[in-house]
């Protein structure tokens, strides 16, 4: 009778907010503690999640030479060595040519320095030409200002070559046993799951892996999509640098969205200094037709629509991956965004497939069957309107 009587005091909304927020506080604070112990661990992390991204690129290939009979070894062995060959090739082509081209790039900025201070000196802005003479010493003066800084920095480089090396020893390690023993060790992480909920986490788990593979595959067809075009139209207007940035642009194209606008920023700088303001405002239309050609028709066609998210949620997940972890979190931000994405869409479903019909590897089957079935049966909202009034018929 107390417990009624103090319970009936405290006005229900009072009462039921405060079990909201206590509720909600327990969250952030195990969110928080996930998070502390992913930046403690970041050197276990970071490249596990790589490893991870490229099984999710590379493990198709080894499902499709398994189901023709090849033996699990050999075809891990033969996917593993030409994928990475092909996959580190490609990138040591790109890094080195944009490192080969960036000192052309910096010479060509420094020539551009003049045609920068008339333009910035004249209206309107009207900037002092003597503030930006000064420009230049005052750049050498922070750096000087900084000294320290930078040493202390130069001086951890050792560690930071000693923690590469470790951390890519640590992700091919990885990535051997998930080419090779990917579905025992799902199976055996599906043990520590209730069993009356360890179905649905297990269709679950398959079609966020599903998701996964589905979006290392577009991203990078449309890194190539987005670095040719983008390329080709730079050297029809004649900008200078072309293959350095490309090579930029194939880069930026993994961070989604965020890569895209910040290397089509730089390619329309190259241009303004290079070539004028003509050339420049052709630049900024090839990389906008570019990025809409991206949007509007690989990403829906490559992705499909359980993999797709709303630019403002990758924005905000690239925002708060580099604030966590720097670059390395950019680049893992979204791959875990479509990946939880898919495993909730799963969860909440009315209803689930059997796990064994549910192919991990396959990007079409990222989505819940029910969910599927809802977009195929059910017409538009053009065509119901139309239908509705059509069964009306004609006036009286």
């Amino acid at each position: 009778m107390a417990a009624d009587g103090r319970s009936s005091i405290i006005p229900t909304p009072l009462r039921v907010t405060s079990e909201v927020c206590a509720r909600l506080l327990v969250i952030a604070a195990a969110l928080g503690l996930l998070i502390f112990l992913i930046i403690q661990l970041r050197i276990v992390v970071i490249p596990v999640s790589i490893a991870v991204l490229l099984a999710a690129l590379l493990a198709p290939v080894v499902h499709w030479l398994v189901a023709r009979r090849v033996p699990r070894g050999p075809a891990t062995a033969l996917v593993l060595v030409g994928g990475l060959a092909l996959i580190g090739g490609l990138l040591s082509f790109v890094v080195n040519t944009f490192i080969n081209g960036f000192p052309a790039l910096q010479t060509q900025l420094t020539a551009s320095f003049a045609s920068i201070q008339r333009l910035l000196a004249g209206p309107p802005l009207n900037i002092p030409s003597t503030r930006l003479q000064n420009l230049p010493a005052e750049l050498g003066q922070a750096i000087s200002a900084n000294r320290d800084a930078l040493t202390s920095g130069a001086l951890s480089t050792a560690a930071t070559v000693t923690e590469l090396a470790a951390g890519l020893a640590l992700a091919l390690f990885a990535l051997i046993f998930f080419l090779y023993d990917g579905p025992r060790i799902w199976r055996f992480l599906l043990r520590g799951v209730p069993r009356p909920r360890r179905r649905r986490v297990d269709v679950a788990g398959r079609r966020a892996f599903a998701s996964l593979v589905g979006y290392t595959r577009a991203t990078v067809l449309v890194a190539f999509v987005d670095a040719i075009g983008i390329g080709i139209g730079l050297w029809i207007v004649g900008v200078p640098l072309v293959v350095p940035l490309a090579a930029l642009v194939f880069l930026g194209a993994f961070v989604p969205t965020v890569g895209a606008v910040v290397t089509g920023a730089v390619a329309v700088l190259i241009a303004l200094v290079a070539n004028g303001p003509i050339q420049a405002l052709i630049v900024l239309g090839i990389v906008v037709a570019v990025q809409q050609l991206e949007g509007h028709v690989l990403q829906p066609l490559l992705l499909g629509r359980a993999v797709r998210l709303h630019p403002l949620a990758v924005v905000l997940a690239v925002a708060a991956g580099v604030v966590i972890a720097g670059i390395p979190g950019a680049l893992l931000a979204v791959p875990l965004l479509a990946v939880v994405n898919a495993a909730v869409r799963s969860l909440t479903a009315s209803s689930e497939q059997d796990p064994a019909a549910v192919n991990a590897v396959n990007p079409r089957q990222a989505q819940p069957a029910d969910v599927t079935a809802v977009h195929r049966t059910e017409p538009s909202r053009f065509t119901q309107l139309m239908r509705r009034l059509s069964s009306r018929g004609p006036a009286a």
